[in-house]
């Protein structure tokens, strides 16, 4: 590979940082009097208690703040040492399907939520899910 420039890129280079032409964002349109919050937790690391605790005082602070969407970041539990541990299940001593399922049987909880994505939950090769907070009254 060659790290020349040819005369061609430099003009069109120069064409372009000289035009008063604006590039279009990429960014989702919203109305400006319109604020979508979003913020992220990642519970890499923590017990089935911490993070049961975590989320909920998250979920809780985040709808107190009109946060409308949270990503919670679980990971995959591959690494997981409860894995293969006899005397547990499976898959609820994972955070990824452990923390979901907490909350959906939290019914303080649910009073303040849309909508939970199960169906990042359910996929292998996801790590997080979303939850849609309802709007504080």
């Amino acid at each position: 590979m060659t790290n020349k420039l040819s005369d061609k890129d430099k003009k069109d280079w120069q064409n372009f940082i000289n035009s008063s032409e604006k590039l279009k964002s990429k960014e989702p349109e919203q109305a400006s009097n319109q604020l979508i919050l979003e913020r992220s937790i990642d519970l890499h690391g923590f017990t089935l208690e911490e993070a049961n605790e975590e989320i909920s005082k998250f979920i809780e602070n985040c709808y107190l703040n009109k946060v409308k969407k949270i990503n919670v970041i679980t990971g995959k539990g591959m690494r997981s040492k409860n894995i293969n541990d006899p005397y547990q299940s499976s898959d609820l001593s994972i955070l990824k399907y452990s923390v979901p399922e907490y909350i959906k049987n939290n019914s303080e909880l649910m009073k303040k939520i849309i909508k939970i994505d199960f169906e990042s939950v359910d996929s292998p090769s996801k790590g997080n899910f979303d939850i849609i907070l309802k709007s504080i009254k």
